[in-house]
């Protein structure tokens, strides 16, 4: 059984990997096989669906859902361009930054899906190449979902999986060497495409002229969104005090905003834009790894993973921190790290005895080394997608030259970070 749970992964893997089928499909038709072989029974299976990270991720779609119905996007990224003057590189500089801090408390594909229009329209309007801009949001987008727990699907599911890891944990632990690899990012990119970052004083005014209120659609949902918004927040900075799962702060969130909404319009549009592809992707992905799990071969993993480093805390997270890092940046992080989790869990019982660095190694890798490639993260892909749909093309080699650099980096310092934090 564990060779034939084995294979099942490996063979949903690559064709994730290939992209020759969706890879819900491929997740799904891999879970329903472990079933079907007898792998697993049905109730075992669905013991093994993480519903604290599905109830996370669809209550946050729906709050972003209609949040977005609203306008405050496009409002905040005209007002972030006229602060900065419409001056090409302070520009680059905000939309980034834009992006981090929207990647952080939203998600990483949910802020790109908003960002990308608005930047090709200021871009437009100052004839700029939009490609430094693009790169700068990707890369942006991911470094930002590192430093919460609802800012990158990995960060869901590590701390789903660990219930001490909570949202101000994940601030407090991971928001610091954010903030730094954000910083060095910005300044890379301001000096790689400086030259490029230029336009007509002319063109600036045109930005300086446009009328940001203009963008806000419906004033009175508006309203209602920030104050359900809000309350979502602080449901989640008092997580350690309440203890109320993560999952049902965000569904809480995302119906009271669907109640508050009124129209039937808002609701149906809201439901209809949750992301059911991936929650199907998690669900079929749960059920696989679930396999790997009840046949031991998770367990084997551990015991050659402890071997390797022989129970060192220091070895270990310095492995896990590069393994997840540049795995992350030629593979999808999401089933890696769903792989990793009971993996690190296994190794708790058997030797390592202080698991919170591999824990934030765990996630650092994946997070940050999605960066690496253009399939590293779904980011990266939409980005992709949305840039060719407008006539404008990220090669796989153009983004390596930036983003494998930059991925490096940020991991080097991450390294550096987790062993003066927590290993000396």
């Amino acid at each position: 059984m564990e060779v034939m749970a084995g294979g099942i992964f490996v063979v949903m893997y690559a064709v994730i990997v290939s992209e020759k089928i969706h890879r819900t499909v491929a997740a799904m038709v891999g879970a329903i096989l472990m079933i079907l072989v007898g792998i697993l029974d049905q109730e075992t299976a669905l013991h093994h669906i993480d519903f604290n990270t599905l109830g996370l991720l669809i209550g946050m779609m729906i709050l972003v859902s209609v949040t977005s119905q609203t306008g405050l996007f496009d409002y905040v990224a005209i007002k972030a361009a006229k602060l900065a003057k419409a001056e090409p590189r302070r520009l680059l500089l905000y939309l980034g930054l834009l992006t981090g801090v929207f990647s952080a408390f939203l998600d990483n594909v949910t802020t790109v899906l908003l960002m990308v229009p608005v930047t090709f329209a200021i871009t437009i309007k100052l004839e700029l190449k939009v490609v430094p801009f693009l790169l700068t949001q990707i890369i942006a987008s991911n470094i930002g979902g590192t430093a919460t727990l609802i800012g990158d699907p990995p960060n869901i599911m590590i701390g789903s999986a660990v219930p001490e890891l909570t949202f101000m944990a994940f601030i407090k632990n991971l928001a610091p060497i954010a903030v730094l690899s954000f910083a060095v990012v910005l300044f890379v990119m301001d000096r790689l495409y400086r030259r490029n970052l230029t336009t007509r004083p002319e063109l600036q005014e045109e930005i300086l002229k446009m009328d940001e209120r203009k963008s806000l659609r419906d004033p009175a949902l508006l309203r209602r969104a920030l104050f359900v918004l809000a309350l979502t927040m602080i449901g989640f900075f008092t997580h350690s005090i309440t203890h109320v799962e993560s999952s049902l702060i965000a569904l809480s969130g995302g119906f009271l905003m669907l109640l508050l909404a009124g129209d039937s319009r808002h609701v149906e549009e809201a439901l209809h834009k949750v992301e059911w592809p991936t929650i199907f992707f998690f669900i079929g992905l749960f059920i696989v790894v679930g396999g790997l799990i009840e046949t031991g071969l998770i367990g084997d993993l551990a015991r050659e993973a402890v071997a390797l480093t022989q129970g060192d805390t220091v070895l270990t997270s310095m492995l896990v921190l590069w393994l997840s890092a540049i795995v992350s940046s030629v593979l999808d992080n999401i089933p890696f790290v769903a792989t990793m989790i009971p993996l690190i869990q296994d190794m708790g019982t058997m030797g390592v005895e202080h698991l919170e660095p591999v824990w934030w190694s765990l996630s650092l890798g994946a997070c940050l080394g999605g960066n690496g490639t253009l399939v590293g993260a779904s980011a990266n892909l939409i980005v992709a997608a949305m840039a060719a749909e407008r006539g404008v093309k990220i090669t796989f080699m153009s983004y390596l030259k930036v983003g494998f650099g930059v991925m490096l980096l940020t991991v080097a310092l991450s390294m550096v970070y987790v062993y003066l934090r927590y290993l000396i």
